[in-house]
């Protein structure tokens, strides 16, 4: 996985957490194989600035925890050279996290920050390659069921 992580908060995130995030999510990409080439990114910040995206993105003037931003939604990126279109590496997006709401959720779910860390980046992962929970129960239980056997098999339990 091309990953590309940016540390936009106010206290920065240490290097443990950012090396956590590159290997779950190099799993969670081996475990739903993808090409080893595809690209995404992973912004961390504070509540501030995720209050910022979720009131001009999503109409909701509060913090959340995860956001993604998809750069497929089901469309083909089509070029006029067919063989170019095929060597190019496939970019799915961007997540940005909220390291306050981390802190906050794993307190809260009695877990560890590694663990509520990893979850979050794989919720925004699987957003990111077409799962969405907020369509049905059915989708919901699917997403949520493939979130944890990534984050339990790469050893993110509970």
């Amino acid at each position: 996985m091309d990953l590309a992580i940016f540390d936009q908060t106010e206290q920065g995130v240490p290097d443990a957490h950012i090396e956590l995030t590159k290997q779950v999510l190099d799993y969670a990409g081996e475990y739903l194989k993808l090409p080893a080439d595809t690209e995404m990114s992973v912004t961390f910040v504070n509540n501030d600035e995720i209050q910022r995206y979720n009131r001009e993105y999503r109409g909701l003037d509060k913090p959340t925890d995860v956001i993604s931003f998809a750069l497929e939604d089901g469309d083909e990126l089509i070029l006029p050279d067919a063989e170019m279109n095929e060597e190019l590496a496939k970019n799915i997006g961007d997540i940005i996290v909220s390291i306050d709401k981390v802190g906050e959720q794993a307190i809260y779910l009695d877990h560890s920050y590694e663990r509520e860390l990893g979850f979050l980046v794989v919720h925004g992962f699987l957003h990111l390659n077409g799962y969405d929970h907020m369509i049905s129960d059915a989708a919901e239980k699917e997403m949520f069921d493939l979130q944890e056997k990534i984050l339990d098999s790469y050893g993110l339990t509970r």
